[in-house]
């Protein structure tokens, strides 16, 4: 049997190694996707099996990376651990602003405003980011928990600018209106969310029932903001 020229034999480990990785990739893409269809179902703990499984199998995928993070912060309650694994996507690609925004995300339900805000101002300093709005609207938020409306004010107006149907922003931006006394912008702006509201379709009384029944249930900041939603409903 003739043996290979030994020059050649280099290529050929080249070869079968990128071949493995391509197969690994494959791999985790594939168990990416079952993690993203788990989780639109709500189905976090599953979710979070498939995300890890691929997170083995190709560690600086940034959107594993990134779904992770997601499955920890919004499914898990588990902000540091989210922000480990955030922290490990931008690292990746330093101009991932879905991460960004969700770092922020996770220094906010830290009760961490001021370090939140430098990551949305990152996340939207990216000009090919398709959803900044999500960013602009976080950040208003930031700056209204820290006392600071204008600044919040003009943050869900850059949202809005993005977005115009969301009724969120506008929820978010009556609240700044009300805690600065400008009343009559406040209701101005209860009025547009309602409108926009897929579910109130501009229904006031349905609005309030609705309200009533979130704030039997919330607690902390989220029952003040429905309870001044409720009193801008009065206005």
């Amino acid at each position: 049997m003739k043996k290979l020229p030994i020059t050649i034999l280099p290529c050929i480990l080249f070869l079968v190694t990128a071949c493995a990785s391509i197969t690994a990739e494959k791999k985790a893409t594939a168990h990416y996707k079952i993690g993203v269809s788990y989780l639109n179902e709500s189905k976090a703990q599953q979710a979070y099996v498939e995300f890890f499984k691929a997170y083995e199998l190709d560690p600086n995928n940034k959107e594993v990376l990134n779904a992770i993070g997601v499955v920890y912060l919004l499914h898990f309650d588990e902000p540091l651990k989210a922000v480990e694994f955030f922290e490990k996507a931008v690292k990746v690609d330093p101009n991932y602003s879905e991460a960004y925004n969700n770092l922020g995300y996770s220094y906010e339900k830290l009760d961490k405003y001021e370090e939140a805000i430098p990551f949305y101002k990152k996340a939207i300093s990216n000009p090919v980011y398709s959803t900044a709005e999500k960013a602009y609207i976080n950040m208003g938020n930031a700056y209204y928990r820290l006392g600071k409306y204008e600044s919040a004010v003009s943050s869900f107006k850059d949202a809005i600018k993005r977005a115009p149907t969301l009724s969120l922003t506008f929820l978010r931006l009556a609240l700044c209106y009300n805690a600065m006394g400008k009343y009559g912008d406040a209701a101005t702006a209860m009025t547009q969310a309602i409108a926009l509201d897929p579910v109130y379709k501009g229904d006031r009384e349905k609005a309030m029932e609705d309200l009533n029944v979130k704030k039997i249930k919330a607690a902390g900041y989220e029952e003040q903001d429905l309870r001044d939603y409720i009193e801008i409903l009065k206005y």
